[in-house]
């Protein structure tokens, strides 16, 4: 706790709490400083260093920039307060281990305009710190008493100070150092007079004594160019050079007197725009020519002076001059024993434990106590996204709900504070705030994207906004900018009082311009590959949603999402999650359906069915993909066992001769399969041609017959072409099964197909795929006694009841006969085989109880009505050929 908070005290009349200023540990922040600090010390401390070098690269700044209300100016105060008094040092901070000899004085100067903080002031502030030293620095002094008397006539400089508040803070013996060193410089030039009216004959003597080296002024000679400024006509510019004269006079104190400046400027964004940087230039002159001080510069936006395209707007730029400079953003503290080159440190949010204590220190009761109860910190400390000016605003509205009688609770934090949108556009330019609020409506942007979403011509705008400190980079994505997360939110939904505002409509344009975008981005690129299509349907869907846009590009984007069968997270949440779905646009329907399709590999199907019903009822979206709707309902039907739903809702889209007709058709051979038609099954598979997947379809005909060698072919042939058109998921999907059928007749072989398997389902997101993998292992160990088989089918049949897949269930079941028929365990099977005829009661997937019987050798009390291939003889004596097979095998390996 750091004083008072004078606005929270007055802000109600309740004198049971106390308002205090809370001071959130910075001490990433902290290691920086004392890590610089140290390091220009020891480069001070260099037998090379001289303050009169003016072609070496300077490493004395060091920058925290970030957004508005992130607590940079409170952070200035504290590095202020620190270096004075190791008394105000956060205990956790830690205390930093300076080279002896070394004394560190901090100045602090409000760059503020309502400071009203010039760059004659500026000067005149680190002056008077310096005058504590007790040291007169005639070099210097000499200088600026000409300057001030150029420029201020009749206004004597110990009259300002005495009028100003500069001198109250600090330096009040400072008229009297000057007086002693004009005294000084009269005596040794034997001047007559009074000494404080002569000061043009004093600095003319000087001049001329400096050029003709007399011993009289030996201590002043060696100021090569103390000449050469006292020649200079005394304006502001002259005064932008003076600080090479506080350098070296600095640089002339006794060893046991040394002392390192830290000056810190605060609010540097206010000294100027990026196109007049008058002020700027002058602050980057005193900067470089003292050398031997440290400066800490506090301000929105990085310092830009290693940027070579400033050359000619500045003295000095480029990143050989400010090498630290041209560094990127530090992200994270680094330790204070190493070094720091990156000079660039974005001031990054609060983290949660911040904010809460944050909360927990502003407002107390008269017992000590946090006022605000835990649950409501933490709300408020959720939605902040670290940024403390909503913490502060948060505290204010805080006071505001109290004075009316009643106790806040999270929703009154629900909407946004409009101050943070004023703090936020305060120093944009107008395009610069029309491009903001352009790319709010991103998650994730270049410029491009905020140049098309704004309608604007040209790139400049947007090129200066993704250096304000708001947006973020994201060297990785797929689009490199972001704002941060509490701004973005703000400009959406807070009320905005600005001048500029944008209306209802103006937001409904710019969504439609930055969909628009968002699909010449995914059109335009010659291979936009996977992750540029998931980027921008993941963008666009919401865009269209959010602003009841038409879905355009969005329907084409969705049959390629689907094509893949890969089913990455892909829709938003809804605005309202825990109400029930209302879908009123084809945009709500589109989102609807794709996040059902995606999420349906973590969900029940009975739960992915009911959601596709919803979009179906709607009759929002256009045919083709109303009839997406119908198929892949057809297969959440077919997968919980009910085929009669299954086989109406796959004849209708087979019916529409749509995109996903061949589908629909692989669809109804999958239902004569189940119900044990065989011979129309494979008929129909051979019709089916790429689209419906003919070659996968055939392989799941023939491992049932326990032909696995004509499966294994059919899968590698399904694996191989799906590989040819690019199709991720479905290549994954046939090695899976590949590896499933080879798991009978040859573990050997199985563990490369799996091993495969596994490597082609990487980053595909099939649920139910790999689900059979993890059988396909346990047909694979069928048999061997040193394996937990068992144990593992029961969790994987856990696993199989939360997906609500029959199928899998039925097939888990036939590697658990098999390795039951390979140990010659006749009543596991026969269990296993009353199972299979209870879970199959339908019809379909009846014959599933016989291919038990056959793994057995076991007699058929009630055979299937299935129509085998080739007849249920050979059937019967290919699958107990496959255990025989294993036992034998393992019988030898004995």
């Amino acid at each position: 706790m750091a004083g008072r908070d004078l606005r929270a005290l007055f802000g109600s009349n309740d004198r049971n709490f106390t308002a205090g200023e809370a001071f959130t540990n910075r001490q990433g922040q902290w290691q920086l400083v004392a890590a610089a600090l140290t390091e220009h010390l020891h480069d001070l401390a260099q037998p090379g260093f001289r303050v009169d070098d003016f072609e070496a690269p300077r490493r004395n700044v060091l920058t925290f920039h970030g957004v508005g209300g992130i607590g940079k100016t409170v952070l200035s105060r504290k590095l202020e307060a620190t270096l004075k008094d190791a008394a105000d040092r956060p205990a956790q901070w830690g205390e930093p281990v300076w080279p002896a000899g070394w004394q560190i004085l901090p100045v602090r100067i409000d760059l503020a305009r309502s400071a009203g903080t010039d760059f004659e002031r500026v000067i005149l502030t680190i002056r008077l710190a310096l005058a504590e030293l007790g040291h007169p620095l005639p070099a210097f002094d000499i200088a600026l008493r000409r300057y001030w008397e150029r420029q201020h006539p009749g206004e004597p400089l110990e009259e300002y100070l005495r009028r100003s508040t500069l001198a109250s803070k600090v330096g009040k013996n400072l008229p009297q150092q000057m007086q002693s060193a004009m005294s000084d410089v009269a005596q040794a030039l034997l001047l007559p007079g009074t000494v404080g009216t002569v000061v043009g004959q004093v600095t003319g003597s000087l001049v001329g004594a400096l050029r003709e080296r007399r011993q009289s002024v030996r201590a002043l000679a060696g100021c090569a160019r103390l000449a050469d400024l006292l020649e200079a006509e005394a304006d502001l510019d002259a005064l932008s050079y003076y600080p090479h004269l506080l350098a070296f006079e600095l640089s002339q104190l006794p060893a046991d007197k040394r002392v390192l400046p830290v000056v810190l400027l605060d609010t540097f964004e206010d000294v100027g725009d990026r196109t007049h940087r008058d002020l700027e230039r002058l602050l980057q002159r005193l900067v470089w020519l003292m050398p031997n001080a440290f400066f800490v510069i506090t301000g929105r936006s990085r310092l830009q002076w290693a940027d070579p395209a400033l050359e000619g707007q500045l003295d000095w730029t480029g990143p050989v001059a400010w090498p630290g400079l041209a560094a990127h953003d530090i992200p994270l503290p680094r330790p204070a024993t190493g070094t720091s080159r990156g000079r660039q440190v974005l001031v990054g949010d609060f983290s949660s434990e911040d904010c809460e204590d944050y909360l927990a220190h502003r407002l107390t009761t008269s017992a000590g106590q946090p006022l605000l109860p835990a649950a409501l910190r933490e709300q408020i400390a959720a939605r902040s996204h670290g940024l403390p000016l909503y913490l502060d605003l948060a505290v204010m509205r805080v006071l505001e709900i109290r004075r009316t009688g009643r106790i806040p609770v999270p929703a009154d934090f629900d909407g946004g504070f409009p101050a943070l949108i004023s703090r936020t556009l305060q120093d944009l330019t107008p395009q610069e705030r029309h491009v903001l609020r352009a790319a709010s409506l991103f998650d994730a942007f270049d410029t491009t994207l905020a140049v098309s979403a704004a309608a604007l011509l040209h790139e400049s705008a947007a090129r200066r906004l993704i250096e304000r400190p708001f947006v973020r980079d994201n060297p990785f994505g797929l689009w490199p900018y972001y704002l941060h997360a509490l701004i973005r939110t703000t400009l959406r939904t807070a009320d905005d009082a600005t001048d500029d505002a944008w209306t209802a409509a103006d937001w409904a344009q710019a969504a439609d311009r930055a969909l628009t975008a968002l699909g010449t981005q995914w059109q335009q690129h010659t291979r936009p590959g996977r992750r540029l299509l998931i980027g921008c349907l993941r963008q666009g869907l919401i865009l269209a949603r959010d602003f009841r846009l038409a879905l355009g590009w969005l329907a084409d984007a969705a049959w390629m999402y689907v094509g893949d069968s890969v089913w990455e997270p892909l829709a938003p949440p809804a605005p309202h999650p825990a109400s029930p779905v209302q879908l009123e646009t084809a945009a709500d329907a589109l989102v609807e359906l794709l996040s059902a399709l995606a999420r349906r590999q973590h969900q029940h199907r009975s739960h992915t069915a009911a959601r596709l019903t919803t979009v179906i009822d709607s009759h929002l979206l256009p045919d083709d993909l109303q009839h997406m709707a119908l198929y892949y309902r057809a297969k959440a039907h077919r997968d919980l066992g009910d085929s009669p739903a299954s086989r109406t809702g796959m004849q209708t889209v087979a019916d529409g001769q749509g995109r996903l007709a061949p589908a629909a058709r692989r669809g109804l051979a999958h239902l004569a399969r189940m119900a044990g038609d065989f011979p129309t099954a494979l008929t129909t598979a051979r019709t089916l041609g790429w689209e419906g997947r003919h070659h996968r379809v055939q392989g799941d005909i023939w491992w049932l017959h326990a032909d696995m060698d004509r499966a294994a072919v059919a899968y590698a042939a399904a694996r191989d072409e799906a590989d040819t058109h690019g199709v991720t998921g479905e290549r994954g999907n046939s090695q899976a099964h590949r590896a499933f059928a080879l798991a009978f007749t040859d573990p050997s072989v199985a563990d490369s197909e799996l091993a495969l398997a596994e490597q082609l389902l990487a980053g595909v997101d099939l649920r139910v795929t790999t689900l059979i993998t993890h059988i396909a292992a346990l047909a694979r160990d069928a048999g061997r006694t040193d394996t937990d088989i068992d144990d593992r089918g029961q969790a994987l049949r856990a696993e199989i009841t939360a997906a609500g897949v029959t199928y899998a269930e039925l097939a888990l079941d036939l590697a658990l006969a098999f390795h039951h028929a390979v140990q010659g365990d006749q009543d596991q099977v026969t269990a296993t085989i009353a199972r299979l005829r209870e879970n199959t009661r339908d019809g379909d997937f009846a014959y599933y109880s016989d291919i038990a019987a056959f793994m057995a050798a076991l007699p058929l009390d009630e055979a299937s009505p299935a129509r085998w291939i080739d007849g249920a003889q050979h059937t019967r004596r290919r699958w107990r050929s496959l255990v025989t097979t294993r036992h034998n095998t393992l019988q030898n390996a004995l």
